[in-house]
């Protein structure tokens, strides 16, 4: 199941997370409540809450992944790796 969510529903989460990063909490939630909703079909996981389920499949949160992604292009910009005309 972890292998369903990394290859299906995680990157239609994170698609445009550079550009489109939410701020808003209403839309924060709507975005963990999608995948709170996939890890919940994995066998196993259906009683555990969004947190404990992303710990046993071993999945960072959204959040995370927005604010780690963030530093990546930060360091890309800081370090020359794009070009600004």
């Amino acid at each position: 199941m972890k292998t369903l969510c990394v290859a299906l529903v995680r990157p239609r989460l994170e698609y445009g997370n550079v550009v489109w990063h939410p701020f808003l909490k209403k839309d924060i939630e709507l975005l963990e409540s999608a995948q709170h909703r996939a890890s919940k079909m994995a066998p196993g996981l259906k009683h555990l809450c969004h947190e404990d389920g992303l710990k046993a499949m071993d999945l960072p949160s959204l959040m995370y992944q927005r604010l780690r992604g963030d530093a990546i292009e930060t360091y890309k910009y800081l370090h020359g790796e794009y070009q600004t005309a």
